[in-house]
Parts: structure tokens; C-alpha cells; sequence
């Protein structure tokens, strides 16, 4: 079994961006430019390598390799973006691979793009300037269009095999994984579970029993024997359930208007272990967004349109403001869910003024964004 922490090192150590590795300050999967860009890279990476795996790594200096991080990406609808987007799509995971000097909210991001065994990817349909049909490869490090490059398909068979062979977990690595999560997380009760004798996973979290069910806040999940970060939530509730070959986890929202607020089952996430050294993750999502008066709707609208131009001008706000102003990216979602079509757009518009404003309501911003994600993709 591969660690994925030591992989990523492996990489960044004794190779610099080339035809099968690929690095990357942050990605931005929200406008289409950004999705496009990273719809071209994937591309580039599984057409020049159609013999071994191929990677992206997400939260790194381009200059000199430092790892500074990026935030947790629970996307697990990364697969339905490109199918949707993707002639003969490859097979890719996004995992979320934590470093023991990032904060716990950070981490680095890795794509792994598994062969497409000779089947050439190519955009399925118009995409920002990449129209239908566009087909890239890698030269180097660049990802360029067949029209200019040369369409060929690199052997990196070999190397690869072992940059993977050197990254294999041990006990000892397990071990260590398990003590720096259990030091992070001394305030929130870590406990651990071993499945089928052999994965090992951590968990910790703030326990809360409300009607006799209990809910945890706070939660940090990772598989150690890859060094993969399962789950992370500061905010949302999720309640867990764990069986001899299961780890199962629900995720709830806090949604609601003028204080009337309620928890919403979002997803459903479940890790089975197998007798064969292997694992798999199903998700479900299972949100059913809640629906209010249009006429309560249209007020809370416009009135985050005036709290956004505020900003934009300098404008100082009253205390009601500044409620009105934390709760505007999860109202925008919700006039989203009860057709205002351009609420999200709206959302994305004030990212700005809002980053600059605190970084609770910036939070806010992006788990709402979180939110639709699961959803749309769904």
C-alpha cells in the first residue's frame, strides 16, 4: 500500500515537473476558466501516459517546492466533472494528504490519474477557449495542445514503477502516523480502529447526545496506512457509525433564515474494507434542499446586494449588518435552491469583499461553494 504523504515527497524530491507530474499552487474547480484549466491538465497527463499513473499535486510553490497547502477538498464528485467534460475519461482520485507542520484546516492535494490504456481523451464538449474535440498532451511540463505538440506518448513505465515502490508504507510509518494524530487532536478525544487486521484508521471529534443520538462536531478522519485525510469539518455535525468491515459517516448542514435554523442530512459516506488488502469508498448524497416563502426570499436578495456594495464602498455596517453579512454566502445558497438562479453568481461576485472582510465569513463562502458542489455534481 502506497503512502501517499512519502509519494508526494518521492516526487517533489527527485523530479521536476515532467510528463507524468504535475504541480500546482492551488486549483479553482468553481469558473469555468479554472475548471477548464485543470480539465486540460488531466487530459495531458493520461494521454502522454497510457502505460502507468500518472499525478498532480495540489498546494505547492512552483520556485522552490515549499508545501504550503491548501484547504480540504471533500469533493468526491471530481469523477462526474470529468465524465461530464471527458472523451474517454480516466479513472481520478482527489485525496487530501495531511503534513504535520500544516495547520489541521490544510493540506495538500493529490490527483492520481490511473492509465487509459492507449483510448486518447479529448474534451467532450466547449469549455472557456477549448472548444469540443480538443485533444493535449504533455511536453515537459507543459500541457499543450496536439495542434502544436507532437501527440507522443511518453514511456515512463519504469520510473514511475519505482518512485511508487519507494513510497510503500511500513510499521513504522503507521505508527508514527498514529501518534502526530493523536497529538494534534489531545482536546477531542482521538481513538483509533483497525479493520481486517491491517488499515488503521483515526478519528476524533466533539461529542454532543441530542434525543438519545449522538453527533460529533469538530471532526478529523484519516486513513494512516496512506497518510489520507478522509474527513474534516469545523462547523458541520455528522453523526458515525462503525461495523466489523465499515466506517460509515452522515454529514449535516445548518441551514435556515431569521434564526430559524435546522440540520440537514447533506452526504453519506461509507468505507468498506476488504478481506484482499483493499478498500473502497461509496458516497451518497442525500440533501433535500429546504424550501421558503419567495416573498422572504426576494427581501433577503436584494438586501445582500446593498450589504455587498457596502463593502465595495467603504461603508461601515451595524451590528445587524455584520449578522445579516455572516449569513449571506448560506442565504445566497438557499435562493439558489428555491430558484433564484443567479444566486451562486451573486456568491462568487462578493468572494473578494468578503476574503477581505474576516475570514469567518470568508469560511462561510466556501462552505457553501462546498455544498453545491456535492450537490450540482450529484
Amino acid at each position: 500500500m502506497i503512502n501517499k504523504r512519502l509519494l508526494i515527497k518521492n516526487l517533489l524530491a527527485h523530479n521536476s515537473e515532467n510528463s507524468f507530474y504535475d504541480k500546482k499552487r492551488q486549483i479553482n474547480l468553481g469558473p469555468k476558466e479554472g475548471k477548464a484549466k485543470f480539465l486540460k491538465h488531466i487530459c495531458a497527463l493520461a494521454n502522454s501516459n497510457p502505460l502507468n499513473n500518472s499525478y498532480m499535486v495540489i498546494g505547492v510553490e512552483d520556485e522552490d517546492n515549499k508545501i504550503t497547502g491548501v484547504d480540504f477538498f471533500d469533493d468526491s464528485k471530481i469523477q462526474n466533472l470529468i465524465n461530464a467534460y471527458i472523451e474517454n475519461p480516466p479513472l481520478v482520485s482527489y485525496e487530501n494528504i495531511p503534513f504535520p507542520h500544516l495547520p489541521d484546516d490544510l493540506v495538500v492535494g493529490l490527483v492520481s490519474i490511473r492509465p487509459n490504456q492507449g483510448n486518447t481523451s479529448s474534451l467532450r464538449k466547449n469549455i472557456w477557449k477549448y472548444p469540443a474535440g480538443s485533444t493535449f498532451y504533455r511536453e515537459g511540463s507543459i500541457s499543450i495542445s496536439s495542434t502544436f505538440g507532437s501527440g507522443i506518448q511518453n514511456e515512463n513505465r519504469e520510473l514511475v514503477a519505482s518512485i511508487e515502490a519507494h513510497s510503500q508504507n511500513n510499521i513504522e510509518m503507521t505508527l508514527d502516523g498514529v501518534f502526530d494524530f493523536f497529538g494534534k487532536h489531545e482536546d477531542i478525544d482521538p481513538t483509533y480502529n483497525v479493520f481486517k487486521e491491517y488499515f488503521v484508521v483515526c478519528w476524533s471529534g466533539k461529542k454532543k447526545i441530542d434525543r438519545e443520538k449522538t453527533y460529533f462536531s469538530r471532526v478529523d478522519i484519516a486513513l494512516i496506512n496512506e497518510q489520507v485525510k478522509l474527513f474534516y469539518s469545523e462547523l458541520d455535525e455528522v453523526s458515525i457509525d462503525i461495523t466489523e468491515d465499515r466506517f460509515s459517516i452522515l454529514e449535516f448542514v445548518r441551514l435556515g433564515l431569521n434564526e430559524q435554523f435546522r440540520y440537514y442530512p447533506l452526504e453519506e459516506v461509507e468505507i468498506i474494507f476488504r478481506d484482499n488488502a483493499t478498500y473502497e469508498i461509496k458516497t451518497q448524497v442525500v440533501f433535500e434542499p429546504p424550501q421558503f416563502e419567495k416573498r422572504t426570499l426576494h427581501h433577503i436578495y436584494n438586501t445582500n446586494i446593498s450589504l455587498v456594495n457596502k463593502l465595495k464602498s467603504g461603508i461601515t455596517l451595524t451590528p445587524h449588518e455584520e449578522k445579516d453579512l455572516f449569513n449571506l454566502p448560506t442565504t445566497y445558497l438557499l435562493c439558489y435552491f428555491n430558484g433564484f438562479k443567479d444566486g451562486i453568481d451573486r456568491l462568487e461576485e462578493a468572494r473578494d469583499e468578503l476574503k477581505k472582510y474576516s475570514q469567518k465569513v470568508y469560511q462561510q463562502y466556501k462552505d457553501s461553494l462546498r455544498i453545491l458542489r456535492k450537490v450540482k455534481y450529484n
